[in-house]
């Protein structure tokens, strides 16, 4: 063989190394476990164990299909993945790990290639050990020895070290250990893809930094997606209390002036009003649930709606429920009725000179809930009618929260006609056996 075609052959074994290994973390980072040992950084013994059951059967199948023959030495990760699980489970799971994974060269009499690789992973717990800020460890990319002149620089002028540099040091000492160890010793007793002293031997040492910051890059990059996600979800459930929390500051004020009205002539109706308005506060106030029980729900509005038949009287406002008792378990987003009843009061009756009528009425299709509040007051005009999603505050909520938790899994209508009332239909999946909540 001649050497351009050896050197060819190093090169092509080289650039396969690398694919294996980002091929590995690749596949690895689809596992959800995987990616939550990956999120906490501090991690206990039995996340420690997850990383090793993780990591080592690929990689000790790595090494056994390099022990079948020349064709497939690009496949042994030995050192670099003993020294990745020092990196990420410390100085006990690095050298375990490559003890583990050296198991099938052991058994083939390459007596150098447990004690290389637990080394290996010595020198990755170490590291760990050392780097005072562990978030530096994933700063360790496959171009970081373009910033060796600026981490010199930051050494000599500020005295301060760039850790990001230690990794890379310490895959420059194995490779170059490695391959001494194979010169000083019999070559069969430890692997190594290119073990002579010349300028081809930068290029398996570049090699395994690429093995080594390759996968710390794919792992990184599933680290920052799932904090993202994690932020959105923080994000969302703050949306989500914000939106459902919201309730007309008026109600509470005319409460109160309903209450210091009734005091003087009907003490005892007025204690109702407060021991439902005090309800209706404790709801507000305690540990919110994205979703809970359309019973829950429907008590929520029956206290809402008794203390607006106390302030306008028996006579001038009637509730009338139909509700189907197969859905008072199916669960809805909390808060859901009360923007539209207010709207229905407020926008709908309180204009109206004469008595007012609100129905409510559920009921269960095909695995749907179908709710109805209808009113029977003035009514929606045309020219306003297009822009009620966008102004109004209760309908505009509604359908937003109904957005964030179905996306366009659901229906939302108005059906209006001027002086006779309106008419609102929602429509959502009927979820009974599970509560599904955002955070």
């Amino acid at each position: 063989m001649d050497k351009a075609t050896a050197v060819r052959d190093l090169l092509f074994t080289l650039l396969l190394k690398v694919g294996v290994a980002a091929s590995i973390a690749a596949l690895l980072a689809r596992w959800n476990t995987f990616r939550r040992v990956l999120f906490t950084e501090e991690r206990d013994p039995d996340q420690k164990l997850k990383l090793m059951l993780f990591m080592t059967p690929p990689l000790i199948l790595g090494v056994t299909l390099r022990l079948v023959g020349s064709p497939y030495h690009f496949a042994d990760l030995s050192l670099e993945g003993a020294f990745l699980m020092g990196l990420l489970g410390g100085r006990v799971v690095g050298p375990i790990g490559g003890a583990i994974i050296t198991i099938p060269a052991l058994i083939s009499h390459e007596w150098l290639a447990m004690p290389a690789a637990s080394t290996a992973g010595l020198l990755g717990g170490l590291i760990r050990q050392a780097i005072p800020n562990k978030e530096d460890l994933w700063n360790f990319g496959p171009f970081t020895f373009l910033n060796i002149p600026r981490a010199v620089v930051r050494l000599l002028k500020k005295a301060q070290l760039s850790w990001e540099m230690a990794p890379l040091a310490a895959c420059v000492l194995l490779e170059l250990g490695r391959v001494a160890l194979v010169q000083a010793t019999k070559p069969k007793w430890l692997f190594a893809i290119h073990a002579q002293w010349d300028w081809w031997l930068a290029l398996t040492v570049i090699a395994t930094l690429m093995s080594v910051a390759a996968p710390l890059k794919i792992w990184n990059n599933t680290r920052i997606e799932m904090n993202l996600e994690r932020h959105q979800q923080l994000l969302l459930k703050a949306r989500m209390d914000a939106l459902s929390r919201q309730i007309n500051p008026h109600f509470l004020f005319n409460t109160l002036n309903t209450v210091s009205a009734l005091i003087r002539f009907d003490p005892d109706n007025a204690r109702g009003v407060v021991l439902k308005l005090s309800n209706i506060l404790r709801r507000l106030l305690r540990k919110h649930e994205t979703f809970v029980p359309l019973r829950e729900e429907i008590e929520f509005i029956d206290d809402y709606l008794d203390i607006e038949v106390a302030r306008f009287g028996r006579d001038n406002l009637d509730i009338v429920k139909d509700i189907d008792e197969e859905t008072l378990e199916a669960f809805v987003p909390s808060m859901l009725l009360q923007p539209i009843v207010e709207n229905c009061l407020k926008h709908g009756l309180a204009p109206k000179l004469d008595g007012g009528k609100i129905q409510l009425r559920t009921v269960n299709r095909d695995g749907r809930l179908h709710i109805e509040i209808e009113d029977n007051g003035v009514g929606i005009s045309e020219e306003k009618m297009p822009h009620v999603y966008v102004e109004g505050i209760g309908l505009s909520n509604v359908r937003e929260r109904l957005r964030v938790l179905y996306g366009t899994d659901f229906q939302l209508q108005i059906e209006s006609r001027t002086g006779q009332g309106t008419l609102i239909k929602i429509e959502i999946p009927e979820l009974v056996s599970t509560m599904q909540t955002v955070g």
